[in-house]
């Protein structure tokens, strides 16, 4: 059993009451207002741990950002390509892919899923920002 530490309470805590899927440094930058001596490295050590532990998610973006999120059960993400912003979704699909695999390959034992479905959030397109990113992407691969 692991001793429990006021930083990672905090951490914890800090993820269990937002959705906004903060980065190390959204949370280093939050949990200091408690614990001003707090380093980034504890930071990522305890972020570390509470995913070992199962306590947290880290997501992998395809921004190539991290983000954690607290809550552990099953859900799906979206990711918008523009503002970098990652939502939860409702929805079983980690559920349904998971039986789906699991019919496929009976050979094999499925733990988990992680789905994340990247896009243009609302807000972005509401601004014209889709088209614009996309114009700029193409001006840069040439």
């Amino acid at each position: 059993m692991r001793k429990s530490s006021k930083q990672r309470d905090c951490i914890r805590d800090n993820l269990a009451h937002r959705t906004d899927h903060p980065t190390a440094d959204m949370i280093f930058h939050d949990i200091r207002q408690e614990y001003p001596n707090v380093s980034l490295g504890t930071v990522y050590r305890n972020l570390a741990l509470l995913e070992k532990l199962g306590e947290i998610q880290k997501l992998s973006c395809s921004d190539g950002a991290i983000r954690y999120d607290g809550n552990i059960h099953p859900h799906t993400h979206f990711q918008c390509r523009v503002c970098g912003r990652v939502y939860d979704l409702p929805g079983d699909y980690p559920e349904r892919i998971l039986r789906e695999a699991q019919k496929a390959a009976p050979d094999k034992l499925f733990e988990s899923c992680s789905v994340t479905f990247t896009g243009v959030c609302r807000e972005c397109r509401d601004k014209g920002l889709e088209t614009e990113t996309a114009n700029r992407m193409a001006e840069n691969a040439m």
